[in-house]
């Protein structure tokens, strides 16, 4: 063993150990316990930053502890390829999405392995790949089939810069998510798959996921949004046609005072076409904010339509609006406006001088002044005919009963998520399966013809996709009746590639079939770990594809990921760390210059997995240090005489306590890492142990037997953080076996059992002296000790001692005057 730690040699090495060996390979194992470890795959944008180090190191260590839990571990990587960034670097230097997104993974996988994750490589995979986007192709053909899938022209969120579609999701406060231009409403041919067939189990099996942040299950909840309400029609004057809106508050029902639809409603289309007015508002609401997070807080703006809706109850007249706060994709993109009841709809009928009737009352003492705001709390209705008096709860039924009765409406549940919309006008993505024919419509592509490849070899003149230029790419034959026929020429949302990934890594090189049997055995995952901000675009998406393919028939499991570890960004300087604000710490030079055991260090003890880590190169430095007092220190044990076999009957006091401080230590690093995933708690422990060690000055036999247990212990508690030295220094103390195979240390109970306690000896209360009992020592032992100690003496001699009173292993209170 060499007398310096040099991480840039033995770290290479080992790491050419760990290939050779294929140590990481995973193998089905139906006679031992399974575990899936996952952490998010990466996009390959050419350079590894430092949320990546953190996820992947995190993911590493519950890996490597897992597996010295004696468990069968799956830790995979791979890539997730597509998307529009390669797209724009495409653009920007000339070069084909394909070869900047290939020679990306070539680099970053380097980065990866010079971390020293211990990743099974065989089951890398690429999304780009055929043989990958092959089988996803291949499900949308199922789910067609099955009427899970289907194509309509319909209102969605446009990104002019991008020409391309967004889902709701990806509108970050009316803005793009990727290039934050302002989003647009427009109307296209859009592929959706029916997420919402499934929005009743996606929202009931949260109830399931006890392993995930209840956070990241509130969010969920909120986005899929179950409502129980009233559909309401209301019939328009002189027209035949009813117009529905769907309302949570029926109690409300008798202070309409308006009725408002979306932009793209077809009664706003209409009084559109007539009026140049009604038309240029129609126009300026295309433009504005789809968020529903902005409805709230914008401008709230309106025209009259025209017509009149007829009230279901009353018969009274009211007008119909075109508003920008109604939403085409909620419900059926329409409201009733009710000013006295609904903030909102206060504000747009006092701007636009419409009625405000107050129908419901305070049950309490809430305020309720109509004059400066709308009271939208529950209470008891008012002005409501029929059913003045009811509590909003019971006024709800009657209504509902009433409205049911006279064939004006009827209970039902509306959900606030809507059908998933995964077509792209974009080039670097999956194709869709769909060949359009003149004569058979729309076909889904035959099993034997799938993949549909995407063309690699292209050129970007920067306006939309390549492939619909290419006549060589989308011109083809009809599947049914051999005609001429066209390719669809959108791609997939990228967010369909990520929604499986982690089934595949579980039946990986099988080109016969999606998944197979092995998908099974491993699945669910164990623990995923990722990002907070995943909580509700991938997170939703991988539980809804799931369950489709269990529905297949490919898988068994109800949920992708049983446990979900949501670590916390990377700060520098209180900012998250980008290349835009200038404060970005390059991995590579760190790994260069320290090695990768101090960057796994630092990142696993600078601050707890879930929350932010604020960037520190001290802590960089302090991390460094550490490894090298931990070389040293088994460097000088290692110099010295050989160390003897322990005998745990002949050691002294000093002996006992370090050993007793080594098992508590396990204990406290076990429960740590395996339980509460607190690893720099963990690593703070061992640090206690290794300063205990560099003062233990004992260099007799037993002495020094004592101190290689701790030094091996200490190496065994670190290895899944900082595996290279520790595989190191496993050898270095004279270990044959390979660190991986070994199991995690087992606690000794009897090196916890302490032969004497310390005492707090108190008089008249107040504390006078400490003493040393044997732990087995009886009440009067205890007693006497304290009586007979000099410090105690001075504050009773020639006083009466009235009582003495001892709590076992606390404290004796000697009672004088």
């Amino acid at each position: 063993m060499e007398s310096e730690y040099k991480p840039e040699q033995i770290e290479s090495q080992i790491q050419k150990y760990w290939d050779d060996n294929k140590v990481f390979k995973a193998s089905e194992d139906p006679n031992k316990e399974k575990y899936y470890c996952l952490s998010m795959f990466p996009y390959p944008s050419g350079r590894l930053h430092m949320g990546h180090v953190r996820n992947y190191t995190i993911g590493d260590v519950i890996s490597r502890y897992q597996r010295m839990q004696g468990k069968n571990v799956l830790q995979p990587m791979g890539w997730d390829a597509f998307g529009l960034p390669a797209e724009n670097a495409a653009i920007k230097n000339n070069v084909p999405p394909a070869k900047w997104t290939r020679e990306n993974i070539d680099y970053m996988r380097e980065q990866l392995k010079r971390l020293g994750l211990g990743y099974d490589w065989e089951r890398e995979l690429a999304t780009c790949d055929a043989d990958y986007y092959r089988w996803e192709q291949w499900l949308f053909t199922k789910l067609y089939e099955k009427g899970l899938v289907y194509k309509k022209t319909a209102a969605v969120n446009w990104c002019p810069n991008d020409l391309t579609v967004l889902a709701n999701e990806q509108v970050i406060d009316g803005k793009c998510w990727r290039c934050d231009t302002d989003v647009e409403k427009k109307d296209i041919p859009q592929w959706f798959m029916k997420i919402t067939d499934y929005a009743e189990e996606l929202l009931d099996d949260l109830d399931k996921l006890d392993g995930w942040p209840d956070q990241v299950r509130t969010m969920q909840r909120n986005w899929i949004g179950r409502s129980q309400g009233v559909e309401i029609s209301f019939a328009i004057a002189g027209r035949d046609e009813d117009l529905k809106v769907f309302t949570t508050r029926p109690d409300t029902l008798m202070g309409v005072s308006y009725v408002a639809v979306a932009a793209e409603h077809a009664f706003a289309t209409e009084a559109g076409e007539g009026h140049e007015n009604v038309a240029a508002f129609i126009k300026e609401c295309a433009k504005t904010d789809t968020a529903e997070a902005s409805m709230e807080t914008m401008e709230k703006k309106g025209i009259d339509t025209g017509l009149k809706a007829i009230h279901p109850v009353t018969g009274d007249h009211v007008p119909v609006f075109i508003a920008n706060f109604v939403l085409m994709g909620y419900g059926e993109g329409a409201v009733m406006a009710v000013p006295a009841h609904d903030q909102r709809d206060y504000e747009f009928a006092s701007k636009y001088g419409l009625s405000i009737n107050q129908v419901i009352e305070p049950l309490g003492d809430e305020e309720c002044d109509l004059a400066k705001a709308a009271f939208t709390e529950k209470g008891k209705l008012v002005n409501s005919g029929e059913f003045d008096g009811l509590t909003s709860v019971d006024a709800f039924e009657k209504i509902a009963s009433y409205l049911e009765k006279n064939n004006r409406g009827k209970k039902r549940t509306t959900y606030r998520l809507r059908d998933w919309g995964v077509s792209r006008q974009r080039y670097w993505g999956s194709p869709i399966p769909i060949i359009n024919c003149d004569k058979c419509g729309e076909v889904a592509v035959p099993e034997k013809d799938l993949p549909v490849r995407l063309p690699e070899d292209v050129e970007f003149d920067g306006v939309g996709s390549p492939i619909k230029k290419m006549p060589e790419f989308y011109q083809t034959s009809c599947p049914s009746c051999g005609g001429e026929a066209v390719r669809e020429t959108d791609t997939f949302d990228t967010f369909m590639e990520s929604s499986w990934y982690y089934a595949r890594y579980a039946s990986s090189g099988n080109d016969e079939a999606m998944l197979d049997e092995r998908a099974n055995y491993w699945l669910p995952v164990d623990q995923y770990v990722g990002g907070i901000e995943h909580a509700i675009l991938h997170l939703l998406y991988a539980r809804f594809f799931n369950k489709l393919m269990r529905d297949v028939g490919l898988t068994s499991n109800d949920e992708p990921f049983e446990n979900l570890l949501t670590q916390g960004m990377v700060l520098k300087d209180g900012a998250k760390m980008s290349k835009s604000k200038g404060n970005t710490v390059d991995p590579q030079g760190l790994i260069e210059q320290y090695g990768a055991d101090t960057a796994r260090l630092f990142m696993m003890f600078a601050a707890p997995p879930e929350q932010s880590l604020e960037w520190s190169d001290a802590g960089v430095e302090g991390a460094s240090r550490f490894l090298k007092r931990l070389w040293r220190q088994v460097f000088e044990h290692t110099e010295s005489a050989e160390a003897s076999s322990l005998n745990i009957a002949a050691l002294n006091d000093g002996q006992k306590a370090l050993r007793r401080q080594t098992h508590e230590t396990i204990a406290k690093v076990g429960d740590d890492i395996g339980r509460r995933y607190t690893f720099n708690t963990a690593i703070a422990s061992v640090m206690e142990l290794l300063n205990a060690l560099a003062k233990f000055k004992d260099d007799s036999e037993q002495g020094r037997a004592v101190m290689q247990e701790s030094l091996q212990s200490v190496v065994l508690l670190l290895s899944p953080i900082v595996p290279h030295i520790c595989h190191e220094l496993w050898t270095a103390l004279g270990q044959q076996s390979v660190l991986l195979d070994q199991a995690w240390p087992k606690v000794d109970e009897s090196a916890l059992v302490k032969d004497s306690i310390q005492i707090i000896v108190q008089v008249n209360g107040k504390l006078r002296s400490r003493i040393e009992v044997s732990a087995s020592a009886s009440k009067d032992d205890i007693e006497a000790a304290a009586i007979a100690d000099e410090n105690v003496k001075r504050f009773t001699d020639g006083k009466q001692v009235v009582k003495v009173i001892v709590v076992p292993g606390k404290l004796v209170n000697i009672v004088v005057k």
